[in-house]
C-alpha cells in the first residue's frame, strides 16, 4: 500500500512506444522505407528504432533479405498483439475525440401547450442544452410518466397527481379574445356574436369554461339553443386560435397560449374578466426528479415560464 492507502502499482515492463511504433508499422509493409512513410521518419530511424527493439527483446523480428523482411515466428506473434492494442487504442483514443451522443429526454405535453409554447423555444432549448436531445410528445391523452411513457410532463390542473413530482410554471387565465375586426368593445354585446369552444371531452353537452366565464362575468348566456351551438368547436386550442385570428368569432383562450398574438395586436382582449383555471405545471415520475438530464430540462422549462 503506499501512502494514500491504495495498492502499489507495479511499472509496466514495456520497450519504447517509438520502438513499438516503429515495428508495427514495418511488419505492416514489410518494408522500413514505407514504414518511414507512414511515420514521417527516415528509413534509417525505422532501422534503428527496430534493431533497439530487437535488442531489448533477445531475439530478431526479421530476416533481412535481399531487397525485402520478412517476419520471423516471434515477429509474427508481436506483430499480431501490438496491432491488436493500437487498433484498441486509437478506437478509444477516437471515442474521446467525438462528441459524445446527446441524452434524450422525452417531454409530454398537450398538443396546443407544444405547439404555442415550447415548439418557439426549441432553438433556444438546443442552444442552451447541446448534450440532450429533447423528444417532444404533443397528445391531449395523458402519459403514465410512472410507467415511463415520457420523462417529464407540462400539465395542467392542482399539481396534485399520485405518484408524480410537480412544480407550478404559471397561473392559466382564460378570457375573451378576437380580432380587432369585429369591432367588440362592450361584453354586453358577446352574446351578439358567433363562440368559439375548445372541447377537450368529445361527447360532452356543452365545454365548461363559457359557461364559467358568463356567470363570473354576471352576463346571460345565448338563449334559444344550446351554448355549443352558438358557435365554433374545436378539438384543440391552436385550431380555437386560429379561427379567432380569422375573424370566426370570439374564443375564450389562454393568455398564455396566445400571448404572442395578443403583444403584436392580431388579436385584443376587449374586456375582461379573466377566468382563473388552475396552473401549468412541470410533472415527474417520483424518484426521477434527481436524473441529471431530467433536471437539466426541468430547470430550463421554469426559467422559460418565470
Amino acid at each position: 500500500m503506499n501512502e494514500i492507502g491504495s495498492p502499489v502499482r507495479r511499472p509496466r515492463r514495456l520497450p519504447p512506444l517509438l520502438s513499438l511504433r516503429a515495428f508495427e508499422a514495418a511488419a505492416a509493409h514489410l518494408s522500413f522505407q514505407r514504414a518511414a512513410l507512414e511515420l514521417s521518419v527516415t528509413p534509417s530511424a525505422i532501422s534503428h528504432q527496430v534493431r533497439a527493439l530487437e535488442d531489448t527483446l533477445g531475439r530478431p523480428l526479421f530476416r533481412r533479405l535481399t531487397r525485402q523482411l520478412a517476419l520471423t515466428p516471434a515477429g509474427e506473434r508481436l506483430f499480431d498483439d501490438l496491432r491488436a492494442g493500437f487498433d484498441a487504442l486509437e478506437a478509444g483514443v477516437e471515442r474521446l475525440r467525438q462528441p459524445s451522443a446527446p441524452q434524450a429526454v422525452t417531454l409530454t405535453t398537450n398538443t396546443a401547450f407544444a405547439a404555442r409554447w415550447v415548439l418557439p423555444r426549441m432553438a433556444a432549448f438546443r442552444k442552451a442544452c447541446p448534450g440532450i436531445e429533447l423528444r417532444l410528445h404533443a397528445s391531449d391523452t395523458l402519459v403514465d410518466l410512472a410507467r415511463g411513457g415520457a420523462d417529464i410532463a407540462v400539465r395542467s390542473g392542482s399539481g396534485n397527481w399520485p405518484g408524480l413530482v410537480s412544480r407550478e410554471l404559471m397561473p392559466e387565465r382564460y378570457a375573451p379574445l378576437c380580432s380587432p375586426m369585429l369591432g367588440l368593445k362592450r361584453a354586453a354585446d358577446l352574446p351578439k356574436h358567433e363562440l368559439i369552444h375548445c372541447d377537450w371531452q368529445p361527447g360532452a353537452a356543452a365545454p365548461a369554461l363559457w359557461p364559467r366565464w358568463f356567470k363570473k362575468a354576471g352576463i346571460a348566456p345565448p338563449r334559444g339553443r344550446s351554448m355549443k351551438a352558438a358557435g365554433l368547436s374545436f378539438s384543440d386550442e391552436t385550431h380555437a386560435i386560429l379561427a379567432a385570428l380569422a375573424g370566426h368569432g370570439v374564443a375564450l383562450l389562454s393568455l398564455t397560449l396566445a400571448a404572442e398574438e395578443l403583444r403584436s395586436g392580431a388579436l385584443v382582449q376587449p374586456f375582461g374578466p379573466a377566468l382563473d383555471t388552475g396552473s401549468y405545471f412541470l410533472a415527474v415520475a417520483a424518484g426521477h426528479e434527481g436524473e441529471p438530464a431530467v433536471r437539466t430540462v426541468w430547470e430550463w422549462i421554469a426559467s422559460q415560464a418565470a
